[in-house]
């Protein structure tokens, strides 16, 4: 694994030992950066399952302004500090060894992502759990994003009132899938926008 452009571009990144994580592949990781575009420079992102911590990493090297990543395996851990240390990223991110669903439930209120990157391991029900579980408690800034990097024979529609599917996107084997905020979800979570919308100045 390799990051593909930025500050940190063609540098190595070290690999989880053992079989227990799925790390994303150059192609799917160039492709999913390539939508986000420029909007990923001085953005937050919280990386879920973050494994070897190259989503998080290629988003710092291209400018991300913080990066939290989560995950529950030591060795996962040990891997994400040393590739932070490695590439000399490690002051715009915050490592947490703990489990994806207990750093949900206990976020503030406050504490809002410009993207969350949901990669858990295959066939076990967690992507779902996950999704379920930021539908109940969203931590998306007004226009973030939520990206699930799944098998397409994991994908199911789920009832996610608060989140609605944007699009989908497969690179062979994986499949991306991106989800923002309802209207429903936007007009609760941030009124303001709405009182906003309401006082703009009749056109012509």
């Amino acid at each position: 694994m390799r990051i593909i452009s930025g500050s940190a571009k063609g540098r190595r990144l070290a690999s989880v030992p053992g079989t227990g994580t799925r790390p994303v592949t150059d192609k799917v990781k160039g492709a999913l950066f390539n939508i986000l575009g420029s909007q990923i420079e001085g953005a937050t992102l919280l990386d879920l399952f973050a494994g070897t911590g190259s989503v998080g990493i290629e988003a710092l090297s291209r400018g991300a302004g913080h990066v939290v990543f989560v995950d529950r395996g030591h060795r996962a851990i040990e891997t994400i500090r040393r590739n932070l240390v490695t590439l000399e990223l490690k002051e715009r991110a915050e490592v947490i060894h703990g489990d994806a669903f207990h750093y949900i439930k206990q976020a503030p209120p406050e504490r809002r992502f410009d993207y969350v990157y949901v990669a858990p391991p295959q066939y076990q029900g967690l992507w779902e759990q996950t999704l379920l579980a930021l539908n109940e408690k969203p931590l998306l800034a007004e226009d973030g994003l939520i990206i699930v990097q799944i098998h397409p024979k994991e994908f199911r529609d789920l009832s996610t009132p608060n989140l609605c599917l944007l699009r989908e996107r497969r690179y062979g084997s994986t499949l991306l899938c991106f989800y923002a905020l309802s209207e429903q979800a936007r007009q609760v979570l941030f009124p303001h926008m709405v009182n906003e919308e309401q006082n703009l100045p009749a056109q012509g």
